[in-house]
């Protein structure tokens, strides 16, 4: 059973959720958010599997809510998704570096916001179609955010800044191993090592932390 915490400041959005996810085996809605403050608090209380954080919402906004959910300890096993209407780089660059495994806008199929519920919770990292191509180009635009981790730089093998690229290009594992020409097996096992050496929480923010610590440097698109 995955428990899905609630995070919107709109009443009917949370209840449209709440009727799709009560009425989908496997899911469980364990609370409701009206900010984010609240979100952070009923998470503490519910200790949900993961959280539908939405990004503008009075008082503390989504973006400080999953910072705050991500950085506590005892939050370790939440995870974040955040979904909004407003398709920004910006949003998307901050949701993602706050520690979001994933971003999804409001007008996405339900079917397709069930399959994102179940790919966080199992551990992997969604980003909406063309997201990670506008993360690309925000990085591009942005080079002051760069920040070089030279000790993160010596670890990482050859193999394995390959791999990260891809990674960066918004490969899945699946992907990885057919354009490698190797297992998925251990293309899983190249992401989960280099994860483990950069110091990542998860898929998405071994994106983030693969441009900020200059390991990947993105082309700006012709």
């Amino acid at each position: 059973m995955i428990r899905v915490l609630l995070a919107d400041d709109q009443i009917l959005v949370r209840a449209g959720f709440r009727v799709l996810l009560e009425t989908e085996d496997g899911f469980e809605v364990c609370g409701e958010a009206g900010d984010g403050e609240q979100a952070v608090a009923l998470a503490l209380e519910h200790q949900p599997d993961i959280v539908v954080m939405d990004v503008r919402m009075p008082g503390v906004d989504g973006l400080e809510a999953t910072r705050r959910i991500t950085a506590n300890p005892g939050l370790a096993g939440t995870k974040v998704l955040v979904l909004t209407t407003f398709d920004v780089d910006e949003y998307v660059y901050e949701a993602l570096r706050a520690g979001a495994s994933g971003f999804l806008l409001k007008d996405t199929e339900p079917v397709e916001l069930l399959r994102a519920l179940r790919v966080v919770v199992n551990g992997e990292a969604l980003l909406a179609p063309t997201v990670t191509r506008r993360l690309i180009q925000e990085f591009v635009g942005r080079p002051e955010n760069r920040r070089i981790d030279t000790s993160a730089v010596r670890e990482i093998t050859d193999r394995e800044r390959e791999v990260l690229g891809l990674v960066a290009g918004g490969m899945s594992n699946d992907e990885i191993a057919a354009h490698l020409v190797i297992s998925t097996a251990t293309a899983r096992t190249h992401v989960s090592r280099i994860m483990t050496k950069i110091g990542a929480r998860d898929r998405a923010q071994l994106v983030v932390l693969a441009y900020e610590s200059g390991l990947v440097t993105p082309r700006r698109p012709a």
